[in-house]
């Protein structure tokens, strides 16, 4: 390694640990270079003004700048790995009935726990999702429970009270007639739709708002993705955010938008997408890393985690590949091994009398 890469990986990674700018005798005291402080102080002016480094206004000491977190990114990070990702994301796998999204869901909360960071879920696209069935199955003689089911297997449900003046035979009426309007519609244009068949529904069942408030709520639900949120108060921790409440306030309000999310994710990408904001952005000092998740069968959702530029980058790229790469192979073996059963039921069908 290079003298001006190997100054600059230890000024990143001392940042990310202290958040204190680094000067050329802490890189001495702390990392026992045995380059002088001239020389140190030499290679850092010259990195300063190639745009890697940084000088703050209260030091005299360096901090990473959106470039040198690029580079280190690009270049100087190691693809290391500790044994408790995998420990623990196998103990998620080893639960046998468990769907892609519970998987996916626990896997988010091991990596939030374990990056001291934000992670994300987000589902698929709202436009690219249709709806395909819509269900009422009843609870008891004055509630019942809507179930919708999309074309990707998610399943959305809303509890409601039946007003004692509402037939089951109308409510089943009503069922018939969302389905039959409503199905293969994209998820994103059903309250639109809903609003349009509201008349139809009030001509079947008089008392007919609980019902249809009912279904507006979950189509509404499905109209804003799946979004998913794990360690949100985990950024009160950080430095760059505690002391700053409109910076705070601003990250708070993008995390709660799937369209800011999904437009900082690059969700749509594919690969590892890696965004790092600059100085002069509306989100500064941020960084999302994200990755898309493809389970056979499924529409492709993303795994993101969201942060201050101070990330541990070498830790939360390495996890968030680990882990991304561990469930799609696991899901694939799944499916291959689903397929395989099938056609041997199949077979036995067709030969009934063929041994194991």
């Amino acid at each position: 390694m290079k003298r001006k890469d190997e100054i600059l990986k230890l000024i990143v990674d001392h940042f990310i640990k202290t958040a204190q700018p680094v000067g050329s005798q802490t890189l001495i005291d702390e990392y026992g270079l045995t380059y002088s402080s001239a020389t140190i102080r030499n290679e850092m002016y010259a990195l300063e003004n190639e745009g890697y480094l940084e000088k703050t206004h209260t030091s005299s000491g360096r901090i990473p700048s959106s470039e040198g977190y690029r580079y280190y990114v690009k270049y100087l990070r190691k693809a290391s790995l500790d044994e408790e990702i995998k420990h623990r994301l196998q103990v998620v796998l080893d639960q046998k009935v468990q769907s892609a999204e519970e998987v996916i869901k626990e896997s988010c909360e091991i990596l939030s726990h374990m990056t001291n960071l934000v992670s994300v879920v987000l589902g698929p696209n709202a436009e690219e999702e249709k709806l395909i069935n819509l269900q009422i199955i009843p609870i008891s003689d004055r509630s019942a429970t809507a179930v919708f089911i999309t074309d990707t297997g998610y399943v959305e449900n809303k509890t409601f009270n039946i007003h004692e003046e509402i037939k089951v035979e109308d409510v089943k009426e009503c069922v018939k007639v969302l389905n039959d309007r409503l199905s293969g519609t994209p998820i994103s244009k059903l309250v639109n739709k809903m609003e349009a068949i509201k008349p139809l529904i009030s001509d079947i069942i008089v008392e007919h708002d609980i019902l249809y408030q009912a279904m507006l709520e979950t189509f509404l639900r499905f109209a804003n993705d799946r979004l998913s949120l794990y360690g949100k108060e985990k950024l009160f921790d950080q430095p760059e955010y505690a002391h700053d409440v409109k910076k705070l306030k601003r990250i708070m309000e993008m995390l709660n938008s799937p369209e800011v999310l999904r437009s900082l994710t690059g969700a749509n990408n594919g690969d590892l997408t890696i965004r790092i904001s600059e100085d002069d952005d509306d989100l500064d000092d941020l960084t999302v890393i994200s990755s898309k998740v493809k389970v056979p069968g499924q529409k492709d959702g993303s795994i993101a985690i969201v942060g201050p530029r101070r990330m541990d980058y070498e830790k939360v790229i390495n996890y968030l590949e680990y882990v991304v790469s561990t469930i799609e192979e696991h899901f694939q073996k799944l499916s291959g091994e689903l397929s395989e059963d099938e056609n041997e039921l199949e077979a036995k069908e067709e030969n009934p009398w063929k041994k194991n």
